[in-house]
């Protein structure tokens, strides 16, 4: 029942019931075009009748998450690799905001800079992604492929490498690979992608506990008041609910979700930043994917990279990589920014030291 119906959730709300014209009577219609009607509507009630079953409203979401399987399993794009930033919309019309146009414009004024002399703290903006650094995301999808394998008789194997990949491989590899469903149909296979999306969000909706150290980390910075904001792909009521039910909420100043427009992972650090009101090279952005890192750094951000979703050897790239919240202390800000002065990065010339002369030597003969 649920394959003939999770496939036709788009379209089944497109379908409006049939009118005879007053012009045509029905009866000289054809008999198999009226049979067709007919299957049509009790195609419509049946997909209503299961939606209603799955926790479905009428807008084609699961309690509040608009389901959209894609956005579990599709890579984002870095961005920013050449500096690019989005587009944003003023009353004089379109405005492209790019890396050097944000780090140029949101220069600290003069009273903001003698207060950063004061307390340096303050000049800095921390980004933290949803994703395994505010909420463990990833025993969720976990929890979600067991909970879909149990409903079809499969199991998964316990091997830690082998969920590891399970985690970040796409739905049909883990379908076919992992849960062995080789004979099934396209409509099987979808169906099975939207019972997981349910599974996931409704695991979403339960979870009441950050990541471990988190909260003791959000204290210090708050007191050290250094502004902070999370970036997501979710939409944003149900983000700032599970923020609430975390006891999280009162730390963020800024938050980027779908509603926002963003294209890539940079994009969103972008958006984090003026949300904060702080320019790209004073935020430092915590990650736990080699992707958010690479695109932190295309933002002229800072990067620190929490291990566990993947090895420390893939996150070399970070400019700090902890194991865990419990490690950081506001002077570790400090001295990420330690070498960063107004030449930091700018192209040096090359200096020789000269070597003094050579002396030569003369012999004086006297005869």
């Amino acid at each position: 029942m649920g394959c003939a119906t999770c496939g036709n959730f788009r379209t089944s709300s497109l379908l409006l019931p049939w009118r005879p014209s007053s012009r045509i009577p029905p009866s000289s219609f054809p008999s198999n075009i009226r049979l067709m009607k007919f299957r049509r509507l009790n195609l419509v009630k049946h997909n209503l009748v299961v939606r209603n079953a799955f926790g479905f409203d009428e807008n084609g979401s699961f309690n509040g998450f608009p389901i959209t399987p894609n956005k579990l399993f599709m890579q984002e794009t870095i961005g920013a690799e050449y500096g690019e930033g989005f587009e944003t919309f003023r009353p004089d019309g379109p405005l492209k905001v790019d890396v050097d146009f944000l780090n140029d414009r949101l220069q600290e004024g003069f009273l903001k800079r003698i207060r950063y002399a004061m307390k340096p703290d303050e000049a800095y903006g921390l980004i933290f992604s949803w994703d395994n650094v505010v909420a463990d995301t990833r025993s969720l999808k976990l929890n979600a492929w067991k909970q879909l394998a149990y409903e079809e008789g499969k199991e998964i194997p316990e091997d830690g490498d082998l969920q590891r990949l399970m985690l970040y491989a796409a739905a049909d590899h883990v379908l076919h690979k992992f849960l062995l469903l080789w004979d099934e149909s396209e409509t099987e296979l979808e169906r099975l992608k939207f019972r997981f999306s349910e599974l996931y969000f409704g695991n979403l909706l339960e979870i009441k506990e950050p990541v471990e150290g988190l909260k003791e980390w959000l204290d210090a910075v708050s007191t050290a008041r250094i502004p902070c904001a999370v970036v997501s792909n979710f939409d944003r009521r149900n983000m700032v609910q599970a923020l609430e039910r975390m006891g999280l909420k009162k730390y963020f100043q800024a938050i980027v979700t779908e509603e926002d427009g963003m294209e890539s992972i940079a994009h969103r650090f972008l958006s984090a930043a003026v949300k904060l009101d702080r320019k790209p090279s004073k935020c430092v952005v915590f990650e736990d994917d080699p992707r958010g890192v690479t695109a932190a750094h295309n933002c002229t951000m800072m990067a620190v990279a929490l291990i566990g979703a993947h090895p420390a050897y893939d996150l070399v790239q970070a400019d700090l990589a902890v194991a865990g919240f419990n490690e950081l202390s506001v002077i570790n800000l400090r001295r990420l920014f330690a070498n960063n002065g107004s030449t930091f990065m700018d192209l040096q010339k090359q200096i020789v030291e000269k070597s003094p002369p050579k002396r030569k030597l003369t012999i004086d003969t006297i005869f």
